[in-house]
């Protein structure tokens, strides 16, 4: 077991963060924004960018080559619903997709939005991780986690949540 201290505030002890959150063990700030029978979307509110998506599988894998066929295709349509659900009701224009294999959670694919903003740390993506410490250090107040829930909201409405 781990203790991990949320976003909120809350410390929780789980053995993993994302089974927690794909089991409904521990509820998002905001809330689900996408579900189907192998996945489970979120946003991590402690990088308050609007629109950042975080898309995890059900099943405890660690890789991308242990997805079965129905995941495989499930992970694409649900890549592909939350994209265009981004633009659609947030206007986002550009997306990075990451994910990592050496993660201590299991597999999961984080959709970074690009703002205007975002530039001054860069276009490449190394400059992703320092807009993500920018949001979690200096973007973290009252007005816009509530643009950050709205965005969720939105979202949620638009895949009908």
């Amino acid at each position: 077991m781990r203790e991990i201290k949320l976003s909120n505030g809350q410390t929780v002890e789980v053995e993993c963060l994302s089974c927690a959150l794909t089991s409904g063990m521990i509820d998002p700030d905001g809330g689900i924004i996408m579900e189907t029978e192998h996945f489970h979307a979120h946003q991590d509110v402690a990088y308050p960018i609007v629109g950042l998506v975080i898309l995890a599988s059900k099943r405890h894998i660690t890789c991308f080559d242990e997805l079965n066929e129905a995941e495989k295709l499930d992970y694409i349509n649900c890549l592909t619903k939350i994209r265009k659900a981004l633009r659609k009701v947030l206007g986002i224009e550009y997306v990075y997709y990451f994910y990592n294999e050496d993660t201590t959670h299991h597999f999961h694919t984080w959709m970074v939005p690009r703002y205007e903003w975002m530039y001054e740390f860069g276009r490449s993506v190394e400059s992703v991780r320092p807009v993500l410490l920018h949001a979690r250090n200096e973007m973290n107040d009252g007005g816009n986690l509530a643009n950050v829930i709205l965005g969720i909201d939105k979202l949620k409405n638009e895949l009908n949540v």
